[in-house]
């Protein structure tokens, strides 16, 4: 139990900072009425795929995603009619200086699609704590200005609690879907979208006995 007058105060902060990586998903694809066919086309295709970011600097992680082969049927009965497959690949840069480059060198394979690319910080970004810590701030400030109103002054911090810090992320989702084309690649330019970081804080403090009157 605390004697004495409290004021309980939220405290927030905004904070529009630089993305830190960009993600972009690499879907190759293949289709052809013979099983073993599709099943060939689809591993040359992915594995082209897989030179291509071999070569690329700049890239901090792969992941393959969704493997899928499925047989295609006509409308009525079972009768397979062709086999369609698809795999893709989450990709992440923190170079941000070819991937323009790099996302329509992939999209200029044959039978590959490209989208994204996905900004966003890092879970460990300093951008979160520097927004507590602007957050903390605030309460305090807004704390002093109540008390500083009543003609009291803050003494203590009774409690302090994380009302939930969140990242709001932009996208910027380029699709390109390639056949094959034989001359290169245009050049691309992105332009990183800014990342906006909120926290939030809930705070009560001790103040002086308010002068009144």
């Amino acid at each position: 139990m605390v004697d004495g007058p409290v004021v309980a105060v939220r405290g927030e902060a905004y904070r529009e900072v630089a993305p830190e990586i960009a993600r972009f998903s690499v879907t190759a694809s293949a289709r052809d009425r013979d099983r073993e066919a599709t099943l060939t086309r689809l591993a040359e295709r992915a594995a082209a795929v897989r030179v291509l970011l071999d070569e690329s600097p700049g890239i901090d992680r792969r992941e393959t995603g969704e493997l899928r082969v499925r047989p295609e049927t006509r409308r009525s009965g079972e009768r397979v009619v062709a086999y369609s497959g698809s795999v893709t690949t989450t990709v992440t840069v923190s170079d941000f200086t070819a991937l323009g480059e790099l996302m329509l060198r992939l999209a200029d394979q044959d039978q590959i699609e490209v989208a994204g690319p996905w900004w966003s910080l890092r879970p460990g970004s300093p951008a979160h704590r520097e927004a507590r810590h602007a957050a903390l701030a605030d309460a305090l400030l807004r704390a002093r200005e109540y008390a500083e109103a009543l003609g009291a002054r803050v003494t203590a911090l009774i409690e302090l609690a994380d009302a939930g810090a969140t990242e709001q992320p932009m996208m910027s989702r380029m699709a390109y879907a390639a056949g094959g084309v034989e001359s290169g690649p245009p050049e691309l330019e992105l332009d990183p979208q800014p990342q906006t970081v909120h926290a939030a804080v809930h705070a009560r403090f001790a103040i002086s006995e308010p002068v009144l009157g």
